[in-house]
């Protein structure tokens, strides 16, 4: 593998894996314990994965228990909605898989007497979380990965940048409807391993739609 490739994706590891620094107890002055154990690392592993929210381009699968004829494999809209019988039009885009259940259910209770059945709602192909990453890397491309990335992982997943990438200067363009939002972050430190613990949590998790160019 290409030296400047290792160097930086040394540095990506260290920034996305960071762990805390050891850290010790101050004694109080009329007793003098013992120093406490260092802080255990942080593992980005163990930390409780962001939730999915629905994204325009979802496949998506509704069940309704006992009610076999209302099961559907839905394909979320472009504009982030669906229709789904008995109810009409189901706004699905930034939505957690319970909050959609729950728009339906009550959909649905205005047709029955008693306790409307439950519904289940699961993400069957979340094709709709999709990124580009273009400029000074190895290997641009359009990625669906299935789950959220972060600035970091996204770089590593177009290849790396390249020996003359300006990693100080990268921009990441965001739609949100018909408006385009620029937003500049510096990843240059990632290089070196040196950016501090705040500024490795700071660096941007990426959003369905957004363009990383890196010059």
């Amino acid at each position: 593998m290409h030296s400047t490739v290792k160097t930086w994706l040394m540095g990506a590891l260290l920034v996305s894996f960071s762990a805390t620094a050891d850290a010790q107890t101050a004694a109080p002055a009329e007793a003098a314990p013992a120093a406490s154990a260092p802080a255990a690392p942080v593992n980005p592993a163990q930390l409780p994965p962001r939730a999915y929210t629905v994204n325009p381009g979802d496949q998506i699968e509704v069940y309704v228990w006992g009610e076999e004829r209302l099961q559907r494999s839905i394909r979320v809209l472009p504009d982030g909605t669906f229709a789904f019988p008995l109810v009409g039009r189901v706004v699905a885009a930034g939505m957690l898989p319970e909050q959609i259940e729950t728009a339906i259910a009550n959909g649905l209770a205005g047709q029955y007497r008693g306790e409307p059945p439950q519904v289940t709602v699961s993400v069957q192909s979340p094709s709709g979380f999709l990124f580009s990453v273009i400029g000074r890397v190895r290997s641009p491309s359009t990625f669906t990965p299935g789950r959220y990335v972060n600035l970091v992982e996204a770089i590593a997943m177009a290849g790396g940048p390249d020996e003359f990438a300006n990693l100080d200067n990268i921009t990441i363009i965001r739609k949100n409807g018909s408006e385009l939002t620029a937003i500049k972050f510096r990843l240059g430190g990632a290089m070196k391993g040196n950016l501090s613990d705040t500024a490795a949590r700071a660096i941007p998790q990426l959003q369905t739609g957004d363009t990383v160019i890196i010059p």
